[in-house]
């Protein structure tokens, strides 16, 4: 049953970009860069340090949801927005920091929390414009995305804090998503 729910996270993971990418080609979404950018970074790291602590079935959340975003960002350099505005360039350093701390410690599980640490710095940015531009983004795509989380986390078949806290953070930063464009919406149908 566990790997059948790594395999259903895996799906929805990768399913999710789908409808994100036909409206980035439908120029509905716009991407920030650095999100994405910091997302595909973090995603390799995550996968390694989760093979290194012993994951197996639950690696397929990790798998699936960095090929997914490495294709969204590859998308964002093009169609997206951001990237050079003050607050990319201090997320960008401050995962740059998070990298450099996780290289010195060289401990799977330190890697893990620090990824999780500066992938909520890549969340923020996308939760900040998400609620500022919510029609710049696409609500199903963090709908699939913190859903498979929660496939993620039951593919892990025990309580194991460290195996279970990416899958978790994932719903919750992508509800987080959900949430904040919603409120946008909310807030500009209040205005007119």
């Amino acid at each position: 049953m566990m790997q059948l729910f790594g395999y259903i996270s895996a799906i929805l993971s990768i399913i999710m970009v789908v409808p994100y990418i036909r409206d980035i080609f439908l120029l509905k979404t716009k991407p920030e860069r650095a999100s994405w950018f910091i997302w595909t970074v973090l995603g390799v790291i995550s996968f390694a340090s989760q093979f290194a602590k012993g994951a197996t079935d639950s690696l397929w959340l990790t798998a699936g949801q960095t090929l997914a975003v490495a294709i969204v960002f590859i998308l964002a350099i093009k169609y997206g927005t951001g990237g050079l505005e003050k607050r990319d360039k201090i997320a960008l350093i401050i995962a740059i920091f998070g990298l450099m701390l996780w290289y010195f410690t060289q401990e799977a599980a330190y890697a893990l929390l620090l990824v999780i640490f500066i992938d909520s710095v890549g969340s923020l940015l996308t939760i900040i414009k998400s609620y500022q531009a919510p029609e710049t983004e696409t609500v199903s795509t963090f709908v699939l995305s913190g859903t498979s989380g929660i496939f993620g986390a039951l593919a892990v078949g025990n309580f194991n804090f460290i195996l279970l806290a990416y899958p978790l953070y994932i719903v919750l930063a992508n509800y987080s998503i959900v949430a904040a464009i919603l409120l946008g919406r909310n807030k500009k149908i209040a205005i007119h």
